[in-house]
């Protein structure tokens, strides 16, 4: 059999001085991994916390700027004036129980009985816009609301047809709006709007 002589470095030792510079880089090395790893974690942490409570101080916030404006809504009562948009109202009158709206030809029958509300509606714009009957509510004791009906408030206008035309700016109109609710029930306010669109002013029955 023929030998092949044996690497001699294989049976070399090792110099004495290199494993622990070895040993202690990959130390430092591993040191630094970890500590970058941890210093992450607890930045994300901080991160997560104060986004957490930004969003709270904003939802804390929100909810403050919306109670102040609810508890801030401008509320008057009958025979004063209320303003919403482009328009300026005052409730003058309210007469309940009729059974009916309108003259011997044209009318419409109450599935209740019909309340009707005149108000003077001023235009306090500097364009000409129409009242709408139908973006009116009344209200009763227990908070029901109740629709406005836009087809019985024609009929119980039909001398002045006030409602029917537009106001030009600085005009005035004195016209009736009708609810029909039910017969065992009282209107204790209105809600009053400009357009469909607007906020509303609320006027509350003495």
């Amino acid at each position: 059999m023929i030998a092949f002589p044996s690497d001699p470095s294989s049976n070399q030792p090792q110099p004495t001085g290199m494993q622990p510079i070895v040993v202690q880089q990959h130390r430092s090395k591993v040191r630094w991994i970890v500590g970058g790893v941890i210093a992450g974690v607890v930045l994300l942490s901080c991160c997560g916390i104060g986004t957490i409570a930004l969003l709270a101080g904003s939802d804390s916030n929100s909810e403050k700027h919306s109670s102040a404006k609810e508890g801030s809504e401008a509320v008057v009562g009958q025979d004063e004036t209320a303003r919403d948009g482009k328009f300026e109202f005052t409730v003058q009158k309210l007469e309940c129980g009729k059974k009916s709206a309108g003259g011997d030809f044209l009318n419409k029958q109450a599935q209740g009985q019909f309340c009707f509300v005149t108000m003077k509606v001023k235009n306090i714009g500097n364009e000409s816009r129409m009242f709408d009957a139908s973006n009116q509510q009344a209200f009763n004791d227990a908070d029901a609301q109740y629709e406005a009906d836009s087809v019985a408030s024609t009929y119980a206008n039909q001398n002045g047809e006030a409602f029917l035309n537009n106001i030009n700016p600085g005009n005035e109109v004195t016209g009736i709006v009708v609810f029909d609710i039910p017969q065992d029930q009282k209107i204790s306010k209105f809600k009053l709007h400009d357009s469909a669109f607007s906020n509303g002013v609320s006027v509350k029955l003495s």
